[in-house]
């Protein structure tokens, strides 16, 4: 039986390195059956057992890069919409999942989670907090707060009120999502926003689970191990 693929997708717009580290840490330490690959290539996607978007940057310029990657939208839709593999966006690549980003004009998104992506300097209500907004924040669950009722990526996550997991964000906008069942957490920077996105299987999240230290890991190490 061959190795569960993750694939990283590579399209000159994402933190590869540190994300490919990090998921190798979880495969080492759980000793997964498991291997990661970083490509640019539609047909490596299509062999994908779970795929990862990672992002950083102008969400036009991050969308615009994904469209010139050859074949890599069609292969996304196959292998995630259609084949119903696991996906993570990470930051840009969770905002991706947009229907439009209003960040320097009008940009359409893949549409995957209905919304938009917002500046966060006209939502939030403390107007003298610095943007970016960056740094360790708490996720707040918009449920009742029992760990059943939680998305499986945030299973191991403690929540504001069960204690002090923090994850490192860094970002000038939000997404604001079309319907409030797909917000699966969120954070408080001069309010609270979505910190964290998804629907079937397909999870996304603000900030960088690559670069949050253990609480980043258990929340990869999660991912893996969800089987939506």
């Amino acid at each position: 039986m061959s190795k569960e693929k993750i694939i990283i997708i590579d399209y000159g717009s994402g933190n590869i390195a540190s994300a490919q580290k990090a998921f190798e840490h979880v495969i080492t330490n759980e000793a997964l059956d498991a291997e990661v690959v970083v490509s640019g290539v539609a047909e490596d996607v299509i062999k994908a057992d779970r795929i990862v978007l990672p992002g950083q940057g102008a969400f036009g310029d991050c969308m615009e890069n994904l469209q010139n990657t050859e074949g890599m939208i069609e292969a996304l839709e196959q292998r995630v919409l259609k084949d119903g593999k696991p996906f993570l966006g990470i930051c840009v690549g969770m905002q991706l999942l947009a229907t439009r980003g209003l960040e320097h004009g009008v940009h359409g998104g893949l549409n995957w989670v209905p919304g938009q992506v917002v500046p966060m300097r006209e939502r939030i209500e403390d107007k003298n907090l610095k943007i970016p907004h960056m740094g360790w924040n708490e996720l707040v669950m918009p449920s009742s707060g029992e760990q059943d009722n939680r998305h499986f990526v945030l299973r191991s996550t403690k929540s504001l009120d069960q204690g002090r997991d923090h994850y490192y964000f860094v970002h000038s906008f939000m997404f604001e999502c079309e319907y409030n069942h797909h917000v699966l957490a969120l954070a408080d920077y001069g309010g609270l926003f979505p910190a964290a996105v998804g629907r079937d299987n397909i999870a996304g999240v603000q900030f960088h689970p690559e670069k949050s230290q253990d609480t980043g890991l258990r929340l990869l190490s999660d991912f893996m191990h969800w089987k939506p």
